[in-house]
């Protein structure tokens, strides 16, 4: 077996993306726009997770000049480098977000932009349920997804070949709703992202909250 072969597939596939990947979506108004809702409802000098930072723009860049402390987290060893160059105000680590130990009650806020689509269904509920667990109660998540009823199917995604899995919007609201997080509003759009070739597609924002300490 190969190197390659023995890497995730989100790493592969991130490498091989690089910079191209910051200019398809970092002006998504949406994501821009759940940002801004995160950012409005943290305390101040918050501690902030953003699981697949990938080059640190838009999100870590806009926690940084928020004035909050910021650490992310990515498989792809390019998108940390990258980021690591561009917010170097902020902590970048490579490594896989499901085998990263997550202390309880440790984050005032966390982002998940389209970071769970190569995982599992059941990978994305853990992670979500850990997720929710590292959140103080009180803090706020937000959390994005391509909505589809869709397991380990192939796409194309920016001339990269892709297996996905995913949950239709009623699915994936439910994800976190057991995950113990109150989903306050949700957001569906379509985005068509500034790539060659590259067609519209749904995404799901949804804005979450922990809201107790027994879960």
């Amino acid at each position: 077996m190969s190197h390659e072969d023995q890497r995730p597939p989100a790493a592969v596939l991130f490498d091989a993306l690089g910079p191209d990947y910051e200019k398809a979506f970092a002006q998504a108004p949406a994501h821009l726009a759940a940002l801004d809702w995160l950012i409005e409802r943290l305390p101040p000098a918050a501690r902030t997770l953003d699981v697949g930072s990938g080059t640190g723009r838009p999100t870590a860049a806009a926690l940084v000049a928020a004035g909050h402390t910021v650490l992310g987290v990515d498989v792809s060893p390019v998108m940390v480098d990258l980021a690591t160059r561009q917010v170097p105000e902020a902590e970048f680590r490579c490594a896989d977000i499901r085998e990263l130990p997550l202390d309880a009650d440790s984050f005032d806020g966390v982002c998940v932009f389209f970071s769970l689509l190569q995982m599992t269904r059941a990978e994305q509920s853990a992670l979500t349920r850990r997720l929710a667990l590292a959140l103080r109660p009180g803090g706020h998540l937000v959390l994005a997804t391509v909505p589809a009823d869709v397991e380990d199917f192939e796409v194309a995604f920016m001339g990269q070949p892709v297996r996905a899995t995913s949950f239709a919007e009623a699915d994936f609201v439910g994800m976190a709703e057991a995950a113990g997080l109150t989903v306050l509003a949700r957001h569906s759009t379509l985005f068509a992202p500034d790539h060659p070739g590259a067609a519209p597609e749904p995404h799901i924002f949804l804005h979450c909250r922990r809201d107790e300490t027994g879960r």
